[in-house]
C-alpha cells in the first residue's frame, strides 16, 4: 500500500511557491535596483519567483 501524499517529508513534495515572503521580495528588487535602504518595506510591488 502507497504511503498518502500528505504523509510524505517535506523534501519530497518541493513545489515551486507562487508567493514570496517581504524579506524575499525586497532581495528581488535589489537586485534589479528598484528598492534602496530606507525605502518603505510595505506596499511592494509584484514580483515573479525566480526559477
Amino acid at each position: 500500500m502507497s504511503m498518502h501524499r500528505s504523509l510524505k517529508g517535506a523534501s519530497k513534495i518541493a513545489k515551486r511557491r507562487n508567493v514570496l515572503k517581504r524579506y524575499e521580495r525586497i532581495d528581488l528588487l535589489r537586485k534589479t535596483g528598484d528598492w534602496k535602504e530606507g525605502d518603505r518595506a510595505f506596499g511592494l510591488r509584484k514580483t515573479k519567483a525566480a526559477e
